[in-house]
């Protein structure tokens, strides 16, 4: 029986910068440091969270080799290497694998999108083109694009496509996804509000951005699922409903990094076109953070 990429609760790790917006590696280390020391199941680098859209495809590289190089298999390292052109994201791939990640997440094409045949020739070219295991990784409310459940069900013939984080939202489409393709493609939530849910219908875990602030919360909650107590998770899913959708009262990861921020992690700013929260917002999340505690606890972790 083929052994899951991983069980439990993955990162979507943010990337630090500088204030003159170039990659913090010291940070970026701590930041590692942070998470296997909290819990984390799996570390995803220069995904959604972790701002690739703007990074070169030299920092996309250097960050994930410099991120597979620190974790050196002490917890499972994911590289996001998707792209809208499909030789981009074989080459991203390629340079991922060299640098020793243990498997890749693919993002589904966007802008051009593509139809339903396009996404199984892409994925389909892409993982001829590697060894490493493969995550599709379906958002459509950034991509405008859907993997439909009958192209999930082709694309898991491919023995390097096995798995897939899920945001499109769509609890009924993931209940579909789980009958059509069984224990052929493992199901990650990509919606940190959606976990205990989606692991009900036999997910393994999460992508997660709330991990960013609370890891060893998140492993935990996806623990609890996986030890099938559905009770306790569903009492802690309620529990930190308010700070894991505050998360998204911006335009990600803009408000993950300001809470980085005021914990003393110095992740810096998001690159342009990302911009600070409004006052407003910002007051809001802080007051969110205090709620739970938060500030003060990793003020200390992070000095």
């Amino acid at each position: 029986m083929r052994k899951p990429i991983f069980t439990g609760s993955a990162v979507a790790l943010i990337t630090p910068f500088n204030p003159d917006l170039t990659v913090n590696y010291d940070k970026l280390e701590e930041l590692l440091e942070f998470h296997i020391a909290n819990g984390t199941d799996a570390i995803v680098a220069c995904g959604t969270t972790g701002e690739a859209a703007t990074l070169s495809e030299e920092e996309h590289c250097a960050v994930i080799k410099f991120v597979a190089e620190k974790v050196n298999h002490r917890c499972v390292v994911i590289a996001g290497t998707g792209s809208n052109d499909t030789m981009t994201a074989i080459k991203l791939s390629k340079s991922a694998q060299d640098s020793g990640v243990d498997a890749l997440l693919c993002v589904t094409p966007y802008y051009n999108k593509t139809s339903q045949s396009g996404l199984i020739k892409h994925f389909t070219t892409i993982a001829d083109n590697v060894v490493l295991p493969i995550i599709l990784y379906n958002v459509p409310s950034r991509t405008g694009c859907n993997i439909k459940p009958e192209t999930y069900a082709e694309l898991c013939k491919h023995p390097n496509i096995v798995a897939a984080k899920e945001a499109s939202g769509d609890i009924s489409q993931v209940a579909c996804i789980r009958s059509l393709c069984g224990d052929n493609l493992d199901i990650y939530s990509g919606n940190d509000d959606q976990t205990v849910p989606f692991m009900s219908l036999g997910a393994l875990g999460v992508i997660s951005v709330f991990a960013n602030i609370c890891p060893q919360e998140m492993h935990d909650l996806c623990q609890l699922c996986l030890d099938n107590n559905f009770r306790d998770a569903q009492k802690m899913h309620f529990h930190y409903l308010e700070l894991m959708n505050i998360m998204f009262t911006d335009v990600n990861p803009i408000p993950v990094k300001t809470a980085m921020n005021l914990f003393g992690f110095e992740a810096g700013e998001c690159r342009l076109p990302l911009v600070p929260m409004s006052a407003g917002g910002y007051h809001d999340l802080k007051d969110c953070l205090l709620k739970y505690d938060l500030i003060d606890k990793y003020k200390t972790y992070s000095k």
